[in-house]
């Protein structure tokens, strides 16, 4: 048992309660800290009443206190703050680390670490970037996509963007694809945060089903991104998302022509090939459903044909391998360990 130091940032969130509740249970990793500015000393069980048995007596730590705790140790560092607030967050953290000789490790789960340039960021978020000078030293990936990096620090991408990749990636890598790619994807509410909204009221979401920004989500530009990034062709992407009537969740369907015709065998052979070794995917005959990955860091996809075009299908949890699930995978592995340490609970399937 390692025992490494992890904080989070930005703890009273989601994202965040999923961390906590992660990070509770690792094996390796040792909850030692939570950021709130705004829930300071306030025990966490209070805004988490599940993890009461899990973070004992934890109290919420402002900024300051947090930064004291680097101290010359190898630690982990958690960002689940707000886009455009996490950035500079960060590189207080990192600068607080440089100076204590603290071996820091960084993954962000919001979106400031997810893309190349400033400018990039700029074009699709409408703000300056919050630490520029560190977006060099941030890979942006799922771990199933990139094997190795020499980047110190991670910017995990989004929950749509993770399902999304799941498909697009080996898609656009196998090169399987003639022409665009489309997709239509379904959230739970827990996607929009914890703060109560419109789309997230109860009688609005309950029992109805409706698209929002058709073609115009942030996280197309992201995945397309990315895509580029690790295989060296950008593709176009036509992306609907829609909100779902449950908590957690995403269901995403991509569609398009095949560059040469193949069966639903063969094609679900080769996507099995390209994820062979990896510990959360399964690609796996008949369609995927939400319920068999709710609660864990698992991802299902299914696949079929039709002459010479063709469907995949990837379900996930939002929050688990969307978010803090996969942020624990890619801190296990930057760290050098198990990359499953705490992520192997199976899923919920009757919730």
């Amino acid at each position: 048992m390692t025992d490494i130091p992890a904080l989070v940032l930005g703890g009273t969130g989601y994202v965040a309660g999923e961390l906590l509740r992660l990070l509770a249970a690792h094996p390796d990793l040792q909850l030692a800290g939570v950021m709130s500015d705004s829930q300071a000393g306030t025990p966490v069980a209070t805004v988490f009443p599940h993890l009461q048995h899990s973070v004992g007596k934890l109290r919420f730590s402002d900024r300051e206190a947090l930064l004291s705790m680097l101290n010359g140790e190898r630690m982990a560092l958690f960002s689940a703050a707000p886009h455009g607030a996490s950035a500079a967050l960060v590189a207080r953290f990192i600068e607080q680390a440089e100076q204590t000789n603290t071996a820091l490790t960084v993954v962000d789960v919001s979106a400031d670490f997810r893309y190349p340039s400033a400018a990039a960021y700029s074009a699709v978020y409408g703000t300056e970037h919050g630490a520029p000078q560190l977006l060099n030293d941030f890979a942006s990936a799922l771990p199933e996509h990139l094997a190795t990096t020499d980047r110190a620090h991670i910017g995990h991408p989004g929950c749509f963007a993770t399902a999304l990749l799941m498909a697009a990636l080996p898609l656009t890598k196998l090169q399987l694809v003639s022409g665009d790619l489309y997709a239509s994807g379904i959230t739970g509410s827990t996607g929009s945060g914890r703060t109560p909204v419109a789309g997230t009221h109860h009688p609005q979401r309950h029992s109805n089903l409706y698209a929002y920004k058709p073609l115009a989500h942030r996280h197309a530009p992201e995945v397309t991104g990315i895509c580029a990034a690790l295989t060296g062709h950008r593709p176009v992407l036509h992306f609907v998302p829609h909100s779902g009537p449950f908590a957690r969740g995403i269901h995403m369907t991509m569609q398009g022509r095949l560059h040469a015709p193949q069966t639903s065998d063969e094609l679900l052979g080769r996507l099995q090939s390209f994820y062979e070794g990896c510990e959360f995917v399964s690609v796996r005959e008949g369609t995927p459903r939400i319920k068999d990955v709710v609660g864990s860091n698992y991802c299902h996809i299914g696949a079929v044909t039709d002459a010479d075009s063709f469907t995949v299908m990837v379900v996930i949890d939002n929050l688990l391998k969307g978010a803090a699930g996969g942020a624990v995978q890619w801190m296990n592995r930057q760290l050098g360990l198990a990359e499953t340490a705490g992520l192997e609970t199976p899923a919920l399937p009757w919730t």
